[in-house]
């Protein structure tokens, strides 16, 4: 059985999401401000977070950064803001999606099954490599020149595409794709993660060389770097 934690304020909005979840068989845990959600997060490693921003004491954003230092699970935001400003901010900080109040919960639902089913390999599947970067899909591992990078699920799930075709030009709606089939995103979302990739995997981020920007389309992957 798969577990949620729930960080939200709002009792109803916190009930409500808990009974509804629990009714299609997920353990639901919940917490109403950031700093009790991080005691849940370290005690009982919850497989997803539903995550509000706006909280008494520490807010969403805190939260996140601190649960991004020793956690990978899947993060979703359930806030009432609804700028691009506010939603760049979050993927910036490591959250994988996010959604608008009021919501549909069988949106919901269909985002947290699409977010775990991402973190279940069906079968084995070989290390992928390319010029300095290796990427482990059993172990859910990434190593850029022999050190290990700690990724995002989504930053993980962009990398495996681009060392699965080295050289392919990505359109961004491709990309988008690669991230959420049964989820809503805007191809903005695409530069954000890409910004964070390369901050961590670039030598020099201000001058990638290895995820390629081709203006006009999206961007590449290039493992043939010369010296």
């Amino acid at each position: 059985m798969k577990s949620i934690l729930i960080v939200e304020d709002n009792r109803g909005v916190r009930d409500m999401v808990r009974e509804y979840l629990e009714e299609h068989g997920y353990q639901v845990r919940v917490a109403s401000n950031g700093q009790e959600g991080l005691l849940e997060a370290r005690h009982h490693r919850p497989d997803l977070v539903l995550l509000d921003v706006m909280m008494p004491g520490m807010d969403g954003l805190e939260f996140l950064r601190r649960f991004r230092t020793t956690e990978h699970a899947p993060v979703i935001f359930l806030t009432a803001k609804d700028t691009e400003l506010d939603k760049v901010l979050g993927l910036e900080l490591g959250a994988d999606d996010y959604m608008t109040k009021p919501f549909s919960m069988a949106e919901l639902l269909a985002r947290v099954r699409a977010h775990l089913r991402r973190g279940v390999e069906a079968a084995p599947v070989a290390v992928l490599r390319g010029g300095e970067l290796e990427l482990d899909p059993a172990s859910r591992t990434f190593s850029v020149r022999g050190q290990r990078v700690d990724l995002t699920r989504s930053e993980f799930e962009l990398m495996s595409a681009f060392l699965r075709s080295p050289g392919r030009v990505y359109s961004r709606l491709e990309l988008l794709e690669q991230l959420q089939e049964e989820t809503l995103g805007s191809e903005r979302t695409i530069d954000v993660h890409v910004r964070n990739l390369r901050a961590k995997i670039e030598v020099e981020p201000g001058k990638p060389r290895l995820i390629e920007t081709v203006f006009g389309v999206g961007y590449r992957l290039n493992t043939e770097l010369s010296p």
